[in-house]
């Protein structure tokens, strides 16, 4: 269901070329002269010294590649673990038989702040369970070994707002508590928000950074999501169905439901059992939704995966997994800057592993800072003094780092130059030893950092809201076919089956990730048609819907906000974000209004 972003892992691999404290960047507004301007020749010295830094530089690349492409590796069996979980079915016949174990509903109730109790034995939930233990228990494995970096302080903001602190355990069935996931439907980070509901909650989304990457800011968002959402249904497990499938669907799907059912859905109480240990109203309402035609297959198993989930995460021993230990590593060190800065720089400041530096600001989707914005780079423990002490020593001009690019034939120095957008002069004082002689094929060629703030972040590779989205790889939709991905990335279709090892006779499916190499690079992929086959689901919609899925009400003579809330099942508020609408005027008749999911 989701993946860590390929294309962010290239970013930095290009980054790491400027780690060493010697390879300085040159001044961005140095002049443009001509490759036969008359410029001195390099000394001996000179050619020696650029020769060292070079291999400096390819060391430091070599290091954090080997750490970059691991969690490339990681990522990858993340998604499809991730994939295979969506495509999972409850069955029955996959089910071991109930084991009552006396006492133990008692116990189960003073764990979790949760109902587990009480749904413990419903099919859907020993279904989930014995996959995470089974045919899951690698990764599952592997995520709860990332969860006690993250849990407790998700757990303390949830209290903190008065929420259960166990939906601490949504990232788990999420993305595996990964930053950088991507779902087929475009959400994205560790809670997986789409664009819209980001947005609406204060995350920032553009061509520099995706703060629904950023974990903490992420966190503070889905935290007062889920509050407004319990607040609206008044039950933890409705809450999670909305952010999954989406509030309006959920509202729609209580409303269709019957005159005993409406009862039980419309009870406010909160989330845990009475305290004779029976369900609430409002939890039991899921379940009775989750036997209906009226949501979608993924949301009906979506509360089941949460309570197996935190089960497993609560007593992973008890489900034959290894006892987790206490995240020792405590809060990030943090320095502030004002403008455009490599995160690269900023590792080799602090002594530390760009792939340290990267996996703390997985927000950042250039491995660079924005431009003439202030922005937070977090540090390991322990190091942020020292480089921030650093970092204020360092002139504006260095702080853009370099990397590399290895030369390809015929290529020059002023070929290059044009291509990143660097003045010659600046290319021949980055590489001295280029002054008398183009670069050989496969060279490395210092590029200035000042090229990353016109959009170049590796060789022939130019970042794109499009490319970045689908990361260096695209998931295969229904319908799709190589030709038309090929087309959509300018790409030919024999390249396609090369870098995927798909025979000449061999289908795609749906689902597919499919890698895109050499021939993307530098190059823009075509926008896709908006169709129902590519647009995102509505699931964690608040704000605006995929504009393939947005419905518009024309308003009538009469008709009011709250009316119109009341009839499609969102909140006056939520109209009024998604249209733009000032508190106190009325509705004209004949304004078309967008109603949100």
């Amino acid at each position: 269901m989701t993946r860590r972003s390929a294309l962010f892992c290239a970013l930095l691999l290009a980054a790491c070329a400027s780690q060493h404290p010697e390879a300085a960047p040159v001044p961005q507004n140095a002049p443009r002269p001509s490759e036969d301007a008359g410029l001195p020749a390099p000394s001996a010295a000179q050619a020696t010294d650029s020769s060292r830094l070079l291999r400096l530089a390819a060391d430091s690349m070599a290091r954090d590649s080997a750490l970059l492409a691991a969690a490339a590796r990681d990522s990858a069996l993340d998604a499809a673990m991730l994939d295979r979980i969506a495509a999972a079915r409850v069955s029955d016949s996959a089910l071991p038989p109930a084991v009552p174990v006396e006492g133990e509903s008692a116990t189960l109730r003073s764990m979790f702040d949760i109902d587990v109790a009480n749904f413990e034995e419903h099919a859907r939930v020993r279904f989930w369970v014995t996959f995470f233990s089974g045919p899951a228990r690698e990764r599952m494995g592997i995520w709860l070994q990332r969860m006690p970096r993250y849990e407790p302080a998700f757990r303390a903001k949830l209290i903190a707002k008065g929420l259960p602190g166990d939906l601490a355990y949504l990232p788990l069935i999420e993305s595996g508590y990964s930053p950088t996931a991507v779902s087929r439907a475009r959400a994205v980070g560790m809670w997986q928000f789409m664009r819209a509901t980001g947005r609406f909650y204060g995350l920032a989304v553009d061509a520099w950074v995706d703060e629904r990457r950023d974990v903490p800011k992420a966190t503070d968002a889905a935290v007062r999501y889920l509050a407004d959402l319990t607040k609206r249904f008044g039950s933890a497990y409705l809450a999670a169905a909305a952010y999954n499938g989406g509030p309006g669907r959920i509202q729609r799907g209580l409303n269709r439901m019957g005159p005993d059912d409406d009862e039980a859905a419309e009870d406010d109480s909160t989330a845990a059992a009475d305290e004779d240990g029976s369900p609430q109203a409002g939890d039991v309402a899921f379940f009775q939704l989750a036997d209906t035609r009226f949501i979608r297959q993924e949301t009906k198993d979506y509360v089941p995966k949460l309570i197996a989930a935190a089960m497993i995460a609560k007593q992973p021993e008890r489900y034959g997994f290894p006892a987790l230990s206490p995240d020792g590593n405590g809060a990030p060190d943090s320095v502030v800057v004002t403008d455009a800065t490599g995160l690269d720089v900023v590792a080799r400041l602090a002594g530390v592993p760009l792939a340290d530096v990267a996996e703390l600001n997985p927000g950042y989707l250039r491995a660079l800072t924005p431009p003439k914005r202030r922005a937070v780079i977090r540090l390991p423990v322990g190091t942020g003094e020292a480089a921030g002490a650093a970092l204020a020593a360092l002139p504006p001009s260095e702080r853009l780092g370099s990397f590399v690019h290895h030369a390809r034939g015929g290529e020059t120095l002023t070929a290059l130059g044009k291509k990143y957008g660097i003045g010659l002069a600046a290319m021949l004082t980055a590489n001295p030893g280029l002054r008398t002689r183009p670069p050989r094929r496969g060279e490395a060629v210092v590029i200035p950092g000042a090229a990353r703030l016109l959009g170049w972040v590796s060789e022939n590779r130019k970042v794109s809201l499009a490319a970045g989205a689908a990361g260096g790889s695209h998931r295969v939709r229904k319908g799709e076919t190589l030709g038309g991905i090929a087309r959509r990335y300018r790409v030919t279709v024999s390249q396609l089956r090369s870098w995927n090892r798909i025979g000449p006779k061999s289908m795609i499916r749906a689902g597919q990730v499919l890698r895109l190499e050499g021939g993307v690079s530098g190059r823009r992929p075509r926008a896709a048609k908006s169709t129902s086959t590519n647009t995102a689901t509505n699931r964690n919609t608040a704000a605006v819907s995929s504009r393939a899925r947005t419905k518009v009400h024309v308003v009538r003579a009469g008709e009011t906000l709250s009316s119109l809330a009341r009839r499609y099942g969102v909140t006056i508020q939520m109209l009024r974000a998604a249209n733009d609408l000032a508190p106190s005027r009325p509705l004209p008749a004949g304004r078309r209004l967008t109603i949100p999911s």
